[in-house]
């Protein structure tokens, strides 16, 4: 059928699935800034144990459910943010998610120009491309070297302060990436930006920008959030392993090298001895005790069609991946 095309539902892969409950070890709270690293928005702040873990998050007492890592194409992967948004906005379960780019795939940001991208390098390389609801640059989602995740929550349940409401949704993703052993921390010092269409080369501020090393290390994720009247969805991406020339081989003419970009960029291989079924688990096991030991769900099948829909008529469809950004403003 066309939803099973479009949702790759034959080939649905499934990696690292939560079991056994989530362990809180005791010790002193650190609290340390969290922020958006793809639009260089406000800042907020996490505390993590010694375990690297977090208690579980102010909305526990709701309705969640945990969908585990899928691989799926970056069309269905931005579908399924959106049904989530329309469940949660109805009524339904709030979502917390894994996911694995499958292929490989650009997203763009929503108001980025599709003269950025080299089209036939991402063809010829079998890479897929679709744009995102959220901001910022574009980021090349490698389908081994990219773990992302998303949130998604009912407006109406979060801050309207965007610095409030990253506070809140950043903070078991943080708390995880320490437990793995990644010493996320703000960048200690400015630094400029390389190639403005790239999320990860983007200028970094003390102000906004996390990286490893405790500030003095490369950029080790991007997030952004996306505010919708009655929903709202946050949605980053966790470098586990960096593919320089293959990032950069997505766009046209990049003002950089790839020894440049691994300058910038950092993936959690590098910083910790975890493999990347572990790095999955844990974050699996962070956000489902922050949203209060949620229980592993799944797609509807209303859902599933939804998400066909939306691919079909929206993410792989040219009228929203090469819009001219000016026609997609809010």
């Amino acid at each position: 059928s066309v939803s099973a095309f479009l949702l790759n539902r034959s080939s649905d892969l499934r990696v690292g699935r939560l079991g056994g409950s989530v362990t809180t070890r005791s010790g002193p709270g650190r609290t340390r800034p969290v922020v958006d690293l793809c639009d260089g928005v406000r800042a907020c702040s996490v505390t993590d144990t010694a375990a690297g873990q977090t208690d579980a998050g102010p909305l526990a007492d709701r309705e969640w459910r945990l969908i585990t890592e899928e691989a799926r194409g970056g069309p269905a992967q931005m579908a399924f943010d959106e049904v989530a948004a329309e469940t949660a906005a109805a009524g339904g379960p709030r979502t917390v998610r894994l996911y694995r780019w499958a292929p490989s795939c650009l997203s763009l940001g929503r108001h980025q120009a599709p003269e950025t991208v080299d089209w036939d390098a991402c063809r010829a390389a079998g890479v897929d491309v679709t744009r995102r609801p959220t901001g910022g640059g574009g980021i090349y989602h490698d389908s081994y070297g990219d773990i992302s995740y998303s949130v998604i929550a009912p407006a109406d349940e979060l801050p309207g302060d965007l610095m409030e409401s990253y506070h809140l949704l950043c903070a078991p993703v943080v708390a995880a990436l320490r437990a793995l052993g990644a010493d996320a921390d703000y960048v200690a010092s400015e630094r400029p930006s390389i190639h403005q269409p790239a999320c990860y080369l983007r200028g970094l501020n003390p102000a906004h920008d996390v990286v490893s090393d405790g500030g003095d290390g490369g950029k080790l994720a991007g997030n952004a959030q996306h505010r919708q009247s009655e929903a709202v969805v946050q949605h980053g991406s966790i470098s586990f392993a960096v593919d320089a020339e293959a990032h950069l081989d997505c766009f046209a003419a990049p003002e950089t090298t790839p020894e440049t970009f691994r300058d910038r960029v950092t993936g959690l291989a590098e910083l910790t001895d975890a493999d990347r079924e572990t790095a999955v688990e844990t974050l699996q096991e962070t956000l489902a005790g922050w949203a209060g030991d949620a229980s592993e769900g799944d797609w509807t099948d209303a859902e599933l069609d939804r998400a066909a829909e939306l691919v079909e008529a929206k993410y792989a469809h040219d009228d929203w991946v090469r819009a001219d950004p000016r026609e997609l403003r809010e």
